[in-house]
C-alpha cells in the first residue's frame, strides 16, 4: 500500500513564510521606488536600493531555510529582528521630531544591515533535529 506523505505546516510556519514574503515584496518596492521613496524619507536613492537588495536576500533566505531550521530558532530571530525594527523606527522618528534629517537614514540603515544579519544567523543556526517518528517514516519507505 502506498503511503501518503503530508507535510506538517503549523501556524508558526505560515507566519514565518508570510514574514519572508513580506520582506521580498518590500524589497521590490524599495528597489522599484528608490528615488521617490528616498526623497520622501530624506535618504539617498542608493540607500533605498541597497536596502531593497538586503531585504530581498534576507527574505529569500528566510523562506529557503524555514524547513531546515527549528521554528523556535526562526521565531526567536524574527522577534529580535522585529524588535530592532521597532526601536530603529522609534529612533528615526525621534530624530525627525527633533528636526534632525538623519531619521530616515537611521531607519533605512537598520533595514539594510538587519536582514543580512538575520540571514547570516539563520544560515549559521543548527539544522532542525529530526524526531524519531520522522526517522521511522523515512525507514519505512
Amino acid at each position: 500500500m502506498a503511503q501518503v506523505v503530508t507535510s506538517r505546516v503549523t501556524r508558526q510556519m505560515v507566519g514565518a513564510i508570510a514574514d519572508g514574503v513580506f520582506k521580498v515584496l518590500l524589497a521590490a518596492v524599495y528597489i522599484a521606488g528608490a528615488a521617490p521613496l528616498g526623497r520622501l524619507l530624506g535618504t539617498p536613492a542608493w540607500l533605498m536600493a541597497v536596502s531593497g537588495v538586503a531585504l530581498l536576500i534576507g527574505g529569500g533566505i528566510e523562506i529557503r531555510y524555514l524547513r531546515s531550521r527549528s521554528m523556535r530558532t526562526c521565531t526567536r530571530l524574527m522577534i529580535a529582528y522585529d524588535s530592532g525594527w521597532a526601536l530603529a523606527s522609534l529612533a528615526g522618528l525621534l530624530l525627525v521630531w527633533q528636526g534632525n534629517s538623519a531619521g530616515g537614514e537611521v531607519w533605512m540603515g537598520y533595514q539594510t544591515a538587519a536582514p543580512l544579519a538575520f540571514a547570516a544567523l539563520l544560515i549559521a543556526a543548527a539544522p532542525a533535529q529530526m524526531t524519531s517518528n520522522t526517522h521511522a517514516e523515512g525507514a519505512a519507505r
